[in-house]
């Protein structure tokens, strides 16, 4: 696991992936982090894998950068359709967004 994927406490890496089902296609997400995230042609926001690649994948995940883990999780907390998910990736248990428990 590398250290750009470690969350800030040194705990595990994080992956982030959207529900385009939910996707209200405001572009909040790809205004906080636009390394992170894109609108497609289709209105809706989709994950970029690192190379900035659309990944346009039902539930397509892409790793969360350390350096953009506070954006990626305000893009997750203002979103107005709750479709972003932020998760551990060794459980898939969701720390961020409309599942958190």
């Amino acid at each position: 696991m590398s250290v750009q994927q470690r969350t800030s406490d040194g705990g595990e890496a994080l992956e982030v992936w959207i529900d385009q089902d939910l996707c209200t296609g405001d572009g909040i997400c790809a205004q906080y982090a636009p390394e992170v995230f894109e609108l497609d042609i289709d209105g809706l926001a989709y994950v970029k894998s690192a190379d900035g690649e659309l990944l346009q994948g039902r539930g397509a995940t892409t790793p969360v950068p350390l350096p953009l883990l506070t954006d990626v999780v305000d893009s997750a907390r203002e979103c107005p359709g709750e479709c972003i998910h932020v998760r551990r990736v060794s459980d898939k248990v969701e720390v961020y967004g409309p599942d958190v428990e």
